[in-house]
């Protein structure tokens, strides 16, 4: 049986390579892509819609499928303020998981923070925290929360503090075992695959994955599928 995948934040890190595992399974004969800008990308599977996220009456009737992938997400910094920031990373993720959830869309998969609560004193983690609140209500018939660390991979943009972050983890994530495991940056790849993955398990109710969690499920899988990333 085939399958319809739903995308939004497929330009992103994590986005742009589940994007690809999806284009590249058999699981799914369509994968529905919503943008702010057509991607440069020519794929039989791949139908795109070019929407304005601030308009959900434009596209709630288009979000329609088995499973959607949400890969939105921004910082403070790049978006200008916080409550650009909320508006990319709260607001519109909780319009799209409400259009699916009306339209029948099975899983629901997120990528959020470690970390992230309702009631954290941090902007960026409360707000994180406040979108799974708002998606565990939603009647999926299953929710799965991904929270990775700090994540590694080739960005588009240059972001000093990123890389600046990146390579002190790396020489420190060694030393993280136990339960400092799950504060080890991750591969955006792993996540990605990680995502794809646990919306084959079939899985039921709302399931929160920690970024060591991620990892192992990659680990797992990654021999047994032919999928290349």
């Amino acid at each position: 049986m085939t399958k319809t995948a739903i995308i939004i934040g497929s330009t992103g890190l994590t986005g742009s390579l589940l994007l690809k595992i999806l284009l590249s399974s058999n699981i799914y004969n369509q994968v529905i892509s919503f943008v702010r800008k057509e991607l440069k990308i020519s794929h039989p599977k791949l139908i795109q819609h070019v929407i304005d996220f601030d308009n959900p009456d434009s596209y709630q009737d288009l979000v329609k499928g088995d499973d959607m992938f949400c890969c939105l997400g921004t910082t403070i910094k790049k978006a200008g303020s916080q409550k650009a920031f909320e508006k990319v990373d709260l607001e519109y993720p909780t319009l799209f998981a409400k259009a699916a959830a009306i339209n029948g869309v099975k899983q629901f998969s997120i990528i959020s923070s470690l970390g992230a609560n309702p009631q954290s004193g941090n902007f960026y983690l409360k707000t994180k925290g406040r979108c799974e609140e708002a998606l565990r209500v939603l009647a999926f018939k299953s929710t799965s929360i991904f929270r990775p660390s700090l994540l590694l991979g080739n960005r588009k943009e240059f972001r000093v503090g990123e890389r600046l972050a990146e390579y002190v983890m790396r020489i420190f994530s060694i030393l993280m075992v136990g339960p400092l495991k799950k504060y080890r940056a991750i591969k955006a790849k792993r996540v990605a695959f990680a995502m794809f993955q646990i919306a084959q398990s079939d899985s039921v109710g709302f399931h929160i994955y920690q970024s060591d969690e991620i990892s192992d499920i990659y680990t797992e899988a990654k021999n047994e599928t032919k999928l290349k990333i």
